[in-house]
C-alpha cells in the first residue's frame, strides 16, 4: 500500500500569489509549491491541512462539503478579498479524523462553517490550481501545547496509508514586527537551522523532543513571539512516525528565511 509523506510548508505573507509584485518576490516558493505534487507517490484522495490561521479551544475539524473563503489579512488590495478557491470539503474524512483523535484520548469538535484561509488556499492553490482536490481542515488548540500537537499527528498517522496527504501550513519565522528588517535575517536562519537539525534527526523520539523544546533554540522567541505558525510542524512531525524529514527548499523574503520540509 502506498504511504504518503507529510509536509510542512512555509506559506508566506498574505495572498501573495494574487499580487504581481509579491509573486516576483516569492518566485522560488511559487515554483516549489507548484512542483510539490511531483514529490508524492500518486495523486492524493484528500488533503488534511493544519493551518496556523485556525485555532480553537479544542482541536476541531471542518465538516463543510463546500468550505467558504476566509480573508484573514489586512491592508491588501481590494481584489484579494474576492479570491475564490472552490475546492470541495470531505465530511467523511472529517469524521474519521475526529474518531482517530477521540480514540487517542483527545477532545475533537466539529465546525460546519470553517473555510479556507490564506495558509490553505495559497499553497494548495499553487499545488492544485484547478481546485479539484478535496480539503479538510484541522485546527490548532489555542493552549499551544507543543507535545499535544505532536500527539495529534501521531493519532492521525494512519491516514497516510489511506491516500491522505497531511500538510502543516505555517512559517519557520513569524514575527510580524521583524519582517523587512535586516537584523531579522540572522535570527530567522539561526532558528531554522535548529528546526532543520531536529527534523532531519534519524531518531524520531529525539526529533520530537527537540521540536517540543523549541523555545530553547537560538533566537526562538524572536522568531516566534507566538507559536501559532510553528505548531503545524509539530503535527506533521508527529504524523511522520519514524520517517526522517528533510528540507525541500528555503526561500528568503522580507529579510527572513522561510523553509519547507517533507517527511518520508
Amino acid at each position: 500500500m502506498t504511504r504518503f509523506p507529510t509536509l510542512f510548508l512555509s506559506h508566506g505573507g498574505g495572498p501573495w500569489p494574487f499580487m504581481e509584485d509579491r509573486r516576483v518576490q516569492y518566485a522560488k516558493t511559487a515554483e516549489a509549491f507548484a512542483n510539490l505534487p511531483q514529490l508524492l507517490p500518486e495523486r492524493p484522495k484528500t488533503v488534511l491541512v493544519i493551518t496556523g490561521h485556525w485555532e480553537a479551544d479544542a482541536f476541531t475539524v471542518s465538516t463543510s462539503p463546500g468550505p467558504p473563503m476566509v480573508y484573514d489579512y489586512y491592508g491588501f488590495p481590494e481584489h484579494t478579498y474576492h479570491i475564490k478557491y472552490p475546492a470541495p470539503g470531505k465530511p467523511e474524512l472529517a469524521a474519521q479524523v475526529k474518531a482517530l483523535l477521540t480514540h487517542a484520548g483527545l477532545d475533537c469538535r466539529e465546525d460546519p462553517d470553517q473555510g479556507f484561509d490564506h495558509g490553505t488556499f495559497v499553497p494548495l492553490g499553487l499545488m492544485y490550481p484547478n481546485a479539484d482536490m478535496p480539503i479538510v481542515l484541522l485546527s490548532l488548540k489555542s493552549s499551544y501545547d507543543a507535545a499535544e500537537h505532536v500527539k495529534v499527528g501521531q493519532a492521525i498517522a494512519s491516514l497516510r496509508d489511506e491516500g491522505i496527504l497531511i500538510v502543516g501550513s505555517g512559517l519557520t519565522y513569524h514575527n510580524m514586527r521583524g519582517f523587512n528588517r535586516p537584523e531579522s535575517k540572522p535570527v530567522s536562519y539561526d532558528f531554522e537551522a535548529y528546526l532543520n537539525e531536529a527534523i532531519s534527526n534519524p531518531d524520531a523520539a529525539r526529533r520530537n523532543t527537540m521540536l517540543v523544546d523549541w523555545e530553547n533554540a537560538p533566537s526562538a522567541r524572536l522568531a516566534h513571539p507566538r507559536e501559532d505558525h510553528l505548531l503545524p510542524l509539530m503535527v506533521a512531525a508527529g504524523a511522520a512516525g519514524s520517517d526522517v524529514g528533510r528540507r525541500v527548499f528555503v526561500d528568503e523574503v522580507a529579510h527572513v528565511a522561510m523553509a519547507s520540509y517533507v517527511f518520508g
